[in-house]
């Protein structure tokens, strides 16, 4: 079996290509701007150094958000129109998930991505990747009150953290058997609105 990851939801643009549960090709590297026109060709080198087709491709994960509004479009869009175009299984993953998959000894595991204004994007994690907290939009200050000592964070934002470095084949692993979705019905997963919105909606209520 043969799969495409692909993680656009933070700085970090990450495309790997797995071959029988193994890592083939694995390009991970900080995009602070036009990461759309790096994606497509990162892919198409993938392929050429693993010397088969996007063709070949069984299924492809790609991490839907929450994160960067305009990285997880990106992300979203190039997986759902090779998916539709080449008619190929797609599978969304959590990029908190993504995340909760680094190499951690504690037992609970804590990612966060910056939300701003003192908000972060989170959930908690066991070691199977079952998710005690459903991923949430929640000030930093809230969701320290349920943890301790015993729960690790995993952020590239916070001193107290760990930074990701998400396990690929044991998030794929865990969602082997996920139901493929119809590509025109995947959205990102954003937890919160666009800027945009926010701010028409405060000149509405204003």
């Amino acid at each position: 079996m043969k799969f495409l990851f692909i993680d656009t939801s933070s700085l970090y643009l990450t495309i790997a290509i797995i071959d029988d549960n193994k890592i083939v090709f694995n390009h991970k590297e900080q995009v602070e701007k036009d990461m759309s026109s790096k994606i497509i060709p990162i892919i198409d080198n993938g392929f050429k150094e693993c010397s088969f087709s996007i063709k070949d491709i069984n299924k492809i994960f790609v991490v839907n958000g929450p994160g960067s509004f305009t990285g997880v479009r990106i992300g979203v869009t190039v997986a759902k129109t090779i998916a539709w175009a080449l008619k190929i299984d797609l599978i969304p993953l959590s990029s908190l998930e993504f995340i909760a998959s680094t190499a951690s000894d504690k037992k609970y595991l804590v990612p966060m991505i910056d939300a701003r204004r003192g908000n972060v994007f989170a959930g908690i994690y066991d070691q199977e990747l079952n998710n005690i907290l459903p991923d949430v939009l929640i000030s930093y200050e809230q969701l320290s009150k349920k943890i301790d000592e015993s729960y690790q964070q995993i952020s590239y934002h916070l001193d107290n953290s760990i930074n990701p470095d998400g396990d690929i084949l044991k998030v794929i692993n865990k969602h082997l058997s996920d139901k493929s979705v119809n590509p025109h019905s995947l959205k990102p997963n954003y937890l919160k609105l666009t800027e945009a919105e926010e701010k028409l909606n405060d000149q509405r209520n204003n």
